[in-house]
């Protein structure tokens, strides 16, 4: 008797369990992106804001409640804009200029306002894939509103002696959103809100090659696009770091709000930023010293972040599924 009933409470509880989980409401985030995909300059740019925001228009764990462009504003949201009426056209998501140059920490624009009359209204997470001057012109004119940010993921840190090395590691890139506004992330660790960093160290081991996204060349409109922007990207990391694939890094990001089971990370890390010799050798201007952010428990200081450093095999699999999504797309 007493086993048939531990039996049927086991099994409640389950049931419990799932309905829970079915029912429980998506985590409201703000997404706040250098998009440049599809941009058209001399050269192709990043594809990688494009994509993570593609995933994550197809996650239900996540509602995006806005969007804030930073740098290349203009273009930023015309083509944020475009994915929206691809793959979201019912949900009204709203989109908003921010920072042009991610230069002017404290002066307020349409995506700060905007951010600082939502977080008034509810707490959300962020989701920061550019530099952080947006965001920390938040917290610089509303420092009451850091209790309302649940926590900031942004793509940027590494650990020490850690260099940004892709494709067959014969060159370096710089930490490109810290190092653009290294103020503001200053900001943002003295405001006291919870920080993820899950940057190139966490993503360096994703690729996606031309096998992986041949899909897309047969699908819909909005694939096609897709397709024709990836692909001229690719072949420029051909050209600068000898693989054809790029690295989404964005992804990991958002993999932290969305399964973060696929990551490890370095808990309550110390925070320390100095000024060395640069170890970049690729970028249109190279400056002999340039400031690294790096993350150690051998550090005594009082910024502390939760550190993404590894992803887990699986998760190059759940990006290339997201974009398959048939539920996301219509016949466009």
């Amino acid at each position: 008797m007493a086993i048939a009933l531990l039996q049927m409470v086991s099994i409640t509880f389950a049931q419990n369990n799932a309905a829970v989980e079915k029912t429980a409401a998506p985590r409201r985030v703000w997404f706040d992106t250098d998009i440049m995909i599809g941009l058209p300059e001399r050269a192709p740019r990043e594809v990688d804001d494009g994509v993570t925001l593609i995933m994550a228009l197809a996650i239900p764990s996540i509602e995006i409640v806005g969007i804030s462009t930073i740098t290349y504003v203009d273009y930023g949201y015309d083509v944020t804009k475009k994915i929206l009426n691809w793959y979201a056209p019912e949900r009204n998501i709203p989109v908003y200029k921010g920072s042009p140059e991610a230069a002017d920490l404290g002066v307020e624009n349409e995506a700060t306002r905007a951010l600082t009359a939502a977080l008034q209204r509810e707490k959300l997470s962020i989701l920061a894939l550019g530099p952080a001057t947006n965001i920390a012109t938040v917290l610089k004119n509303h420092p009451e509103l850091a209790k309302q940010m649940d926590e900031i993921v942004f793509c940027a840190g590494r650990t020490p002696g850690f260099a940004f090395k892709p494709g067959l590691q014969k060159s370096i890139v710089s930490d490109f959103n810290f190092e653009k506004d290294v103020e503001s992330f200053k900001v943002i660790l003295d405001s006291g809100v919870k920080v993820v960093f899950s940057g190139f160290e966490c993503s360096a081991y994703l690729l996606l090659g031309r096998p992986d996204i041949q899909f897309l060349q047969d699908g819909n409109e909005a694939d096609r696009w897709l397709y024709s922007v990836l692909v001229p990207w690719q072949q420029r990391a051909k050209q600068l770091f000898g693989v054809e694939g790029f690295i989404p890094y964005d992804v990991t990001p958002l993999g932290h709000f969305t399964h973060p089971e696929y990551f490890l990370y370095y808990r309550d890390i110390p925070v320390r930023i100095e000024t060395r010799k640069n170890d970049a050798t690729i970028g249109r201007v190279i400056p002999p010293t340039k400031p690294f952010m790096e993350v150690s428990y051998k550090y005594k200081n009082k910024w502390k972040v939760d550190y993404a450093y590894k992803t887990l095999p699986g998760f190059e699999e759940i990006v290339l599924e997201l974009l398959k999504c048939p539920d996301l797309k219509g016949d466009k």
